[in-house]
């Protein structure tokens, strides 16, 4: 199964969710990775980057679903933390490095494997995307299909 992942800044949720449907191409700037488990990358990530295990953070009910028009059967919009985001936005490369380093070893004690190369150009591109997104006074958000 592909799965397509495209992290986009909005201004707000209603934004966001307005491109529910045909995903954020043409309205917003994105960046589009795909076929891994975004939901649960977004929490391993922010588990890493603050220290918090994977329970805590989702606990916390991280990340948020901003829309599933068809119940778990089509498109999504989720909302990303502002906690990861700024996490991502202040990280150096060195840092990224490290938290992609850990993010893929979690994937192997899962039986995933994951390149670690691709695994650092993700969290390099999306904090990239986060400093931008901050800057415009927007929230990061994740469209997947």
């Amino acid at each position: 199964m592909s799965i397509v992942i495209k992290f986009f800044g909005a201004p707000d949720a209603e934004a966001a969710a307005a491109v529910a449907e045909g995903g954020p191409d043409g309205v917003f700037e994105s960046l589009t990775f795909g076929n891994f488990d975004v939901e649960e990358a977004l929490i391993e990530w922010e588990g890493i980057f603050t220290g918090r295990s994977f329970e805590e953070v989702l606990d916390d009910d991280v990340p948020e679903t901003v829309v599933d028009p068809d119940d778990g059967e089509g498109p999504l919009v989720l909302a990303v933390s502002g906690t990861l985001r700024d996490a991502l936005c202040t990280a150096v490369e060195q840092r990224l490095a490290e938290v992609s380093r850990l993010w893929v070893a979690e994937r192997a004690a899962d039986g995933e494997v994951f390149d670690p190369e691709i695994a650092v150009w993700i969290l390099s591109g999306l904090a990239d995307l986060a400093r931008a997104v901050r800057e415009g006074d927007e929230n990061l958000y994740c469209w997947v299909a």
